[in-house]
């Protein structure tokens, strides 16, 4: 058992008092010399709080939580698809979920910047990702073909539009991401409205607008930079109530996980996309036949007309056809499925 000790504003929490100490404290409860309504006297005072009118405090504790639960899962996300797509290895971890006014998130910007401009849909507003220029001039040296690798310079020089035009496509994909980690609070639809290198020209909202910062440290290869998404109060404050842990975490629970996890792969392989080719047919020449074809020669095919021919799929034949037309298109009508197949295939 542990009693805070008594001092001149009354009983605190801060020490801990000895044994010796204790006995003291109740031989004077039971002598009188001490009034216990003394202290329930001072504890029913009201507690005066120091508010910053200048910064008000618009988002709840269990607000930001719901957010970093969100970009958590979203930092998964986009660590998986930038390590196919630059492949090189990523990972990306979310660091801090804190309130913030505008102002001061877009004068601690750098120039130049890649600031995404992010139309939140179905809500009225816009928010922000920024991309530090470290991540973003590694980004584009994998994507041309280089090791990825930040040559520090003592001036960051200025984006190219080749650069700001490959940043673009990865930007646009970073978004279309969002709106699974989303699903469990909103059906999102976000779109990238446009791409900024200058922080004056976001002027998206209010100076004192109050904004949500999520900053994700984000990793390519040996390079680290940051990735900070920006969510301005006024944007998602329809839906501030369902940003509650709790009704968050309810819902969540209604889902079986399993299921959860089966209907997530289900939907990334419909989203797969595949080559299907059909191949009309086969033949064999000399090079000396090759080099001497003109127009309006004619090459022997080693399938008659009407024949079934074959249809291969990521270069798997899995299907057999017949050749012909709809709506004035050439076609291929899948009259069986190729047997034979390996457990491979």
């Amino acid at each position: 058992m542990s009693l805070g000790q008594q001092g001149e504003g009354g009983m605190t929490m801060a020490e801990i008092l000895s044994q010796s100490e204790i006995d003291e404290l109740l031989n004077a409860l039971s002598s009188g010399e001490f009034n216990v309504t003394d202290i329930q006297n001072e504890t029913e005072e009201k507690k005066v709080r120091l508010y910053d009118f200048r910064r008000p405090n618009k988002f709840a504790k269990d607000q930001l939580r719901t957010m970093e639960v969100i970009y958590e899962n979203y930092s998964r996300l986009i660590a998986s698809y930038l390590s196919g797509v630059l492949r090189s290895f990523c990972q990306a971890e979310v660091i801090s979920v804190e309130p913030q006014t505008y102002y001061e998130f877009i004068n601690s910007l750098p120039e130049p910047v890649v600031l995404g401009i992010i139309d939140f849909r179905p809500l009225n507003g816009s928010a922000i990702m920024e991309i530090s220029p470290d991540i973003a001039f590694s980004i584009i040296d994998k994507l041309l073909g280089g090791p990825g690798r930040v040559i520090h310079q003592s001036k960051t020089r200025s984006f190219t539009e080749i650069e700001i035009s490959l940043i673009e496509q990865i930007v646009n994909q970073l978004i279309s991401l969002m709106d699974e980690p989303w699903a469990n609070v909103i059906t999102t639809n976000f779109k990238l409205e446009r791409i900024e290198t200058n922080p004056q020209f976001a002027q998206i909202m209010s100076p004192n607008e109050t904004i949500a910062i999520i900053t994700m440290n984000l990793s390519i290869g040996e390079i680290e930079g940051i990735i900070n998404i920006c969510i301005p109060h006024i944007v998602i404050e329809p839906i501030a109530d369902q940003l509650s842990t709790k009704y968050w975490f309810s819902s969540q629970s209604e889902k079986n996980a399993s299921n959860a996890k089966s209907d997530l792969l289900t939907k990334k392989i419909k989203k797969a996309i595949l080559d299907i080719k059909a191949v009309i047919g086969s033949a064999q020449i000399t090079v000396r036949e090759f080099i001497g074809l003109q127009k309006g020669d004619v090459i022997k095919l080693n399938k008659k007309i009407g024949e079934e021919i074959s249809l291969v799929v990521g270069g798997v034949e899995k299907f057999e056809g017949i050749i012909g037309t709809k709506n004035n298109k050439y076609a291929v009508q899948i009259t069986k499925l190729k047997g034979g197949e390996t457990e491979d295939e």
